[in-house]
């Protein structure tokens, strides 16, 4: 079983930076997807980017396409998100999750969730 902890969030103003990380323990991350999601105050948890076990595949909810960017370092089982020109829509705590079976980019086989790290936007 994994175990994820994510860390990186905080306070922004509108259109600036942050980079999440979510580092993983319990066992290497190597063969499988990651992923970020997020959930907003009264809404559901939404996907928001994943990449595959080698990093050769990445994808993004089309609300964040061009602004963030998810990478992993599987030497340091840590996965990143760098979140660029933020907006106040962004503001959620936001997740890393773990495939659940090696290999799966399904979004439905993702789990293993940190924490989650409280990333608010102001405007």
């Amino acid at each position: 079983q994994v175990q994820l902890v994510e860390s990186g969030g905080g306070l922004v103003q509108a259109g600036g930076s942050l980079r999440l990380s979510c580092a993983a323990s319990g066992r290497t991350i190597t063969s499988y997807a990651m992923a970020w999601f997020r959930q907003a105050p009264g809404k559901d948890r939404e996907f928001v980017a994943r990449i595959s076990w080698n990093g050769a595949y990445m994808d993004y909810a089309d609300s964040v396409k061009g602004r963030f960017t998810i990478s992993r370092d599987n030497a340091k089982n840590t996965v990143y998100l760098q979140m660029n020109s933020l907006k106040a829509e962004d503001t959620a705590v936001y997740y890393c999750g773990a495939g659940l079976i090696p290999g799966t980019l399904n979004l439905a086989d993702f789990g293993s969730w940190g924490q989650g790290t409280q990333v608010t936007v102001s405007s």
